[in-house]
């Protein structure tokens, strides 16, 4: 069968704006090169920052010392830093950018993926499901829970590019497991093994994307943004940042552990349950919340940054193809 992606224009079904002037109906070549801007961008500013998240993340040891800020603070340097940690200043930022090869690929086709293709599914999701959707949520929330199962489902669908995510977290984090190993080498012998972590990247990614786009657009419903008042660039600001947070708070402890379950040697038979046992035993359940706080404090200029310059990159090229 052919299905018409373009969403109808009755105005009770219509999906809120995810962007000035052009909302979500952009040109397929506008989205790819709008999610491509924005996933080089996100790249070359935050790549730093989630290396240091990846690393407290796979830290398997307490990190606070009671009452001694000294101890704590070196344990910090290096837990973060590791053989750079008494390292010049200019070395331990060196130290910071491992792994930016596999991290650019991945990045960029996650953006391309995510936030090209939550727009199409969502349109087409409207007009399967909008009429049922808002008769049984009413027209606001119907539109909300739509783009937020939509990102769901992308969000699952992320795990096909797992293992380049894999291997940019073991040059962040076990940089000797790949020492010497070239890229067509790892993937002919470890073939399979590189989805390690698979059923935790889908258990992370299905309620951190539904809270992403779901928190989004909730946060423009609010607003009162619609298709025919689009949202301005602090209005996307505002709304990532609230989805973005949502986002991360719900998956963390997940993600904790899909990131112990990567960071493991290739050769490991350990289980992520058996990770989630010894986690508790030895680190208490505070230990699932291990780099929240870098991720909370690049989240707000992060999604700021890469869903907005999305959006919009979106919606310019968008208009320039209609011209």
């Amino acid at each position: 069968p052919t299905f018409n992606m373009t969403a109808p224009q009755n105005d009770s079904y219509q999906p809120l704006a995810t962007s000035a002037h052009g909302g979500g109906h952009g040109h397929f070549g506008a989205r790819l090169i709008g999610s491509t801007v924005a996933g080089v961008s996100e790249l070359s500013l935050f790549h730093p920052i989630d290396t240091v998240a990846k690393r407290l993340m796979t830290n398997e040891t307490k990190l606070m010392v009671a009452g001694n800020m000294s101890s704590t603070a070196s344990n910090v340097n290096h837990a973060i830093f590791r053989d750079a940690a008494q390292a010049s200043f200019g070395t331990k930022v060196g130290a910071l950018f491992p792994g930016v090869g596999f991290g650019a690929a991945y990045k960029i086709l996650q953006r391309i993926y995510k936030f090209g293709g939550q727009p199409i599914l969502r349109d087409w999701m409207t007009e399967r499901y909008g009429p049922d959707f808002d008769a049984k949520f009413g027209p606001k929330t119907g539109h909300t829970l739509i783009s937020a199962c939509a990102g769901s489902i992308i969000g699952i669908g992320e795990v096909a590019l797992l293992p380049l995510d894999l291997l940019k977290i073991k040059a962040q984090t076990a940089p000797e497991q790949l020492h010497g190993r070239g890229v067509v080498e790892i993937f002919t012998k470890e073939g399979w093994g590189l989805y390690r972590g698979a059923g935790w990247t889908v258990a992370r990614n299905a309620p951190g994307s539904f809270a992403l786009f779901g928190g989004n657009a909730a946060a423009k419903s609010m607003m009162g943004i619609s298709e025919t008042q689009p949202a301005t660039w602090t209005q996307d600001a505002i709304a990532s940042c609230l989805g973005a947070v949502a986002s991360i708070s719900v998956a963390q402890p997940l993600d904790v552990i899909k990131t112990r379950v990567q960071h493991r040697p290739f050769n490991s038979p350990e289980s992520g349950f058996s990770i989630i046992t010894n986690l508790v035993r030895k680190e208490g359940f505070s230990a699932f919340f291990k780099g929240l706080v870098p991720k909370i404090l690049v989240v707000g200029p992060k999604l700021v940054f890469s869903f907005t310059v999305a959006q919009h990159t979106i919606a310019y090229f968008t208009n320039k193809f209609g011209n």
